[in-house]
This record gives C-alpha cells, structure tokens and sequence, in this order.
C-alpha cells in the first residue's frame, strides 16, 4: 500500500527547535526519517536535542546556532545545511515569543522586539530558503501561526503577538500564490494553547483555564504530538494541491 505521508530522507529546517512546538516537531519528523536541520539560539539545548533524535531515531541531523532576527546569521545557517545535505525541502518556522502586556503599558521596545522575531524571522527565513526551493522547483514552508492569527484572547494584552500572527497568515498567503509556479507550497499551522516553555507563565496566571474551560469546546490545552499528524501532511506530497492556507489545530475554539 502507498504511503502517501512518506517524507522519508527529505530535508528538513525547523527553527525554534530548541524547545516547544519547533521540538515537538522536530521530534515528528525524526521518527519518520526526515533528515532534519535544528535551528535555535541556544546551543545546549540544539546539542542535546541533536543526541536525543540520533539516539531514538537514528536519523541524521545537524544544528546551527540561530537567532532569526539576523539576517546574515540566517545566510550562514542556511548555507551549513546545504553545503552538508546539498537541498532543503521543508522548512517550519516555528522560532517566536509571546507576551501578555496591555497596550498602554507595552513599550515600543517590546513591540519592535515581537514584530522583528514572530513576524520579520518568518519573512528572512522564507526569503533566504525560498530562494534555494526556487531553484530546485520544490518546497514545503510551515509557518506556525496562532488562532490568534484569526482571533484575539478574551482579556486582551497580546496585541503585538496577534498582531504578528495575523501578518504570518497574510505572508504565508502571498508566498502561497508567488511561489506555486515554482512547485512550492506555503501554509500555516494555527495551535491553540499548549504547554511549552512559551506559555507555561501564562497558564499559571489565575483565571487562565477558566478562560480554556469557557472558550474552548474540548475544554483543555493541546497536548504534545496533537500537531504531528498535521505538521507531517503539509510536508509530504499528500498536500501538493493545499497550498495558502492556516489550518486551526484548536480544539473547536475558532469554530465558536
């Protein structure tokens, strides 16, 4: 029987892959042979996460220091990987930040800061790998968006974060419809909350799972691998036709 979700041996970029949902799927990849790429800041982490994927997957992988919001950073990571695998057909930008600050009490600084790495690191590493898809004629780009790229959380106080998001499902649109002469498909993944390194500050606060309990129907947070299945579809060939779209992994929460 066909295995229409087969990824087997491509090659695959992942930023924020230090931790979160970029490990998370990272991790996804790992187990169905992709060879894989971990881009992240923090050295440390990308060197255990490198260990821990040769030892349960034994496929083949490589890190590069990374910090999105570097342009000439992003140009010597890129090439690391090409010089090592000679290609890139998938990437996932999932490196971001979030942040919990009303407007009035938000700086310009903090607004600048969440714009350049959850909006600006999205468009750099779109441009710098979509330039080598291009050439090759094949690509698969992921951008992790947010429901909040359609909806904002009740309460307010992520207004730079959303705003972010919302701009990644309008690139994510462009690049769909520049890029598909070229054989490249470009959709986002739009999560609801889940436990990660990023949101674990936020669930804490008091009130938080009243908020999950009243607005979303399943009533809970995601959980890990709820967005592996989704994460492999858009990699594979099984997508070819799904191409500009954000595709809500939410627990009902954007059917309301």
């Amino acid at each position: 029987m066909k295995n229409y979700f087969d990824i087997k041996d491509k090659v695959a970029v992942v930023t924020g892959a230090s931790s979160g949902l970029g490990w998370q799927i990272a991790k996804a990849y790992a187990s169905q042979g992709v060879k894989l790429a971990l881009f992240a800041r923090r050295e440390e982490r990308l060197q255990e996460n490198v260990k821990e994927i040769e030892e349960e997957f034994g496929t083949e992988v490589i890190y590069a220091v990374t910090d999105v919001s570097d342009v000439d950073n992003i140009k010597k990571s890129v090439k690391k990987v090409v010089d090592h695998y000679g290609r890139i057909d998938i990437l996932v930008n999932a490196a971001g930040m979030g942040n919990n600050k009303p407007v009035v009490d938000q700086s310009k600084e903090e607004w600048d800061r969440h714009i350049l790495i959850d909006l600006s690191g999205v468009y750099y590493m779109c441009k710098e790998v979509g330039e080598i898809m291009i050439e090759q004629e094949y690509g698969k780009i992921i951008n992790i968006g947010s429901i909040h790229s359609r909806v904002i959380f009740p309460g307010g106080g992520i207004s730079a974060y959303s705003s972010a998001k919302g701009a990644v499902m309008n690139l994510t649109k462009n690049l769909a419809v520049e890029w598909a002469q070229y054989n490249i498909t470009c959709n986002a993944i739009g999560p609801a909350v889940f436990a990660t390194e990023l949101t674990n500050e936020s669930i804490e606060m008091d009130g938080f799972m009243d908020l999950i309990h009243t607005y979303c129907p399943m009533g809970r947070l995601g959980e890990p691998g709820e967005l592996d299945g989704l994460a492999i579809y858009l990699a594979s060939d099984a997508s070819s036709f799904c191409t500009g779209q954000l595709i809500c992994v939410d627990g009902g929460w954007t059917a309301i």
